[in-house]
């Protein structure tokens, strides 16, 4: 059967789209700059983040979803606002006028591919201490997004600007509301307009001020673009980190168990109680071949002896299955 032209395209750019999007994208896993290396795996995962913002004659309240290690897929979805699943960050802006209430609603992606794998991420990425000697982490700029300027009434590129700061005592996931909070997140970005823009009241979590992740800015930049800047403070953005196996966390294969030393320890002493002896024998007694080995004619007795034993127990247990547990007299 033939397949369809437009069909058998739309299947080879499936295939290809997961390829491209390694190839041009962020890799947060493995980052090396200036001969540092940094893993921001722990960070991956769709988080959602607020800004509210009030005019003279609205309350702007965005939702800004992203994933730094991963593409949205469903989570680009949030009602009847859908952004390319192919991105990496999404804003979902409502607009509230203050005299009807009426709600206004859009959206625009900001970071990642488009669909069939056009465009790009663009991922350009700077130690801050290159910037500023008394700073630690990394600045990471991503493009591939466009936003729609209301003012010139046309679209322009749009990207985000993320500034990784070094804090060892946070993991960078502190604060941070996952998809799993979207009921609870559409109650509270309600709240806040009813609150006119005060969305800390009541809610239980996290002061902005504590929060690992902190939203910055969000507008035109020098280059006729929009920019998304945000701060994210993280222990997996310190310089030595990820050479610094002890204070890694999580599954714990970073680093050896107890009973792991313990066999190493004991293969070490049995390595050295051989060789030792080994030595011992030959300048001692002038030994050679097996006889080098401390108790070597033991050693050598080995499979004998075990299968000695190993007779004794088959007799024993063949002789209590046969008298029922009973001994001859």
């Amino acid at each position: 059967m033939r397949i369809p032209s437009s069909l058998s395209t739309l299947l080879f750019s499936s295939a290809l789209l997961p390829s491209l999007a390694s190839a041009s994208g962020f890799d947060c896993q493995h980052i090396n700059v200036d001969n540092f290396k940094y893993d921001l795996k722990a960070l991956g995962g769709v988080h959602t983040l607020y800004h509210v913002d009030e005019t003279e004659e609205y309350i702007v309240n965005t939702t800004y979803v992203l994933n730094i290690c991963n593409i949205l897929k469903g989570a680009a979805h949030r009602g009847h606002l859908k952004c390319p699943t192919s991105k990496n960050i999404c804003g979902f802006q409502y607009k509230t006028a203050l005299d009807s209430h009426k709600e206004e609603s859009t959206v625009f992606p900001i970071v990642g591919l488009d669909h069939l794998g056009h465009g790009s991420k663009d991922p350009e990425i700077t130690r801050l201490k290159k910037l500023d000697s008394s700073r630690e982490g990394l600045l990471v700029k991503l493009s591939g997004g466009e936003y729609y300027d209301e003012e010139q009434k046309k679209k322009k590129d749009a990207g985000a600007v993320i500034e990784f700061q070094c804090d060892p005592d946070r993991s960078g996931l502190e604060g941070l509301q996952t998809t799993e909070d979207t009921e609870t997140e559409e109650r509270r970005r309600r709240r806040a307009d009813e609150n006119n823009g005060d969305n800390n009241e009541g809610n239980g979590t996290i002061p902005l001020d504590e929060r690992s992740l902190q939203f910055t800015s969000f507008g035109p930049a020098d280059d006729d673009s929009y920019v998304l800047k945000l701060n994210w403070r993280t222990r997996y953005a310190c310089d030595n980190y990820k050479d610094e196996p002890d204070r890694q966390t999580g599954d714990g294969s970073s680093h050896w168990g107890f009973f792991t030393w313990l066999i190493i320890i004991l293969f070490l002493c049995i390595a050295a109680y051989l060789i030792f002896g080994s030595w011992l024998n030959y300048n001692r007694y002038g030994a050679r071949g097996w006889d080098l080995l401390p108790h070597g004619d033991t050693i050598r007795d080995i499979p004998y002896i075990f299968q000695d034993w190993l007779r004794r127990v088959v007799n024993t247990l063949q002789g209590t299955g046969t008298r029922g547990g009973y001994s001859a007299v």
